[in-house]
């Protein structure tokens, strides 16, 4: 099972989340430090376990308790690529 896409809590829809799918750019590790805000955790599924109706998109729910990890923001991801060049 590959893991390739990105959900985490949606701050303006309590329970709900948001996706995220990764262009294949960047790594999904890199994409969900970088796209996830700061601090806020998420978790990597794969597409076989993103329900295909997205009628109730604002329905959908997750467990975030054991999260993949933590996003950094864009800025922080961008201020640390600097860095390391």
């Amino acid at each position: 099972m590959t893991l390739d896409k990105i959900i985490y809590p949606n701050p303006d829809i309590p329970g709900g989340v948001v996706l995220v799918i990764p262009s294949g750019e960047l790594s999904i590790d890199e994409v969900a430090r970088k796209d996830v805000p700061a601090g806020v955790p998420y978790v990597m599924v794969a597409a076989d376990d993103v329900p295909v109706d997205d009628t109730f998109f604002e329905a959908w729910e997750a467990d975030f308790s054991n999260p993949d990890g933590y996003g950094i923001g864009a800025d922080a991801y961008f201020a640390q690529q600097e860095a390391s060049e």
